[in-house]
């Protein structure tokens, strides 16, 4: 997965890449026990500040996606725990629901994109087990 950030985006640069990372993880394009690239080399490849990368590591080692290991750098380890993970999903979606229904977006139009976006990653995941 290349991994780049979109300069005129509003969305944080760090956030950015872990969004990127989360959405490798779930596409597969990340393993458990994957090796991400030191936080220099990203750094020097994306074309942003060490502490950014550094920052977005941060946040995906606090989230459960990635453990920080001083000879191998920051590897991909999930936190499989699902309450935990049902727990922050909530947490993230409450925002977003809100300023939907702010905009006027239904429920059967926020349930018909989950549905539609569950089932993209869903394929992508058994299109790559069966590989």
């Amino acid at each position: 997965m290349m991994l780049k950030i979109d300069f005129e985006s509003e969305d944080a640069f760090y956030i950015q890449l872990r969004d990127q990372i989360i959405l490798g993880i779930a596409t597969e394009q990340f393993r458990e026990g994957d090796s991400l690239p030191s936080v220099r080399q990203l750094a020097d490849h994306i074309g942003i500040n060490m502490h950014t990368v550094n920052k977005a590591y941060s946040v995906l080692k606090q989230e459960g996606f990635i453990k920080l290991d001083r000879r191998r750098g920051a590897v991909i380890a999930l936190d499989m725990d699902k309450i935990r993970a049902m727990e922050q999903l909530k947490n993230e979606l409450a925002g977003t629901i809100a300023r939907c229904i702010c905009r006027q977006v239904t429920r059967t139009e926020v349930h018909e994109m989950v549905d539609e976006l569950y089932d993209y990653f869903s394929r992508s995941c058994r299109s790559d087990i069966n590989k």
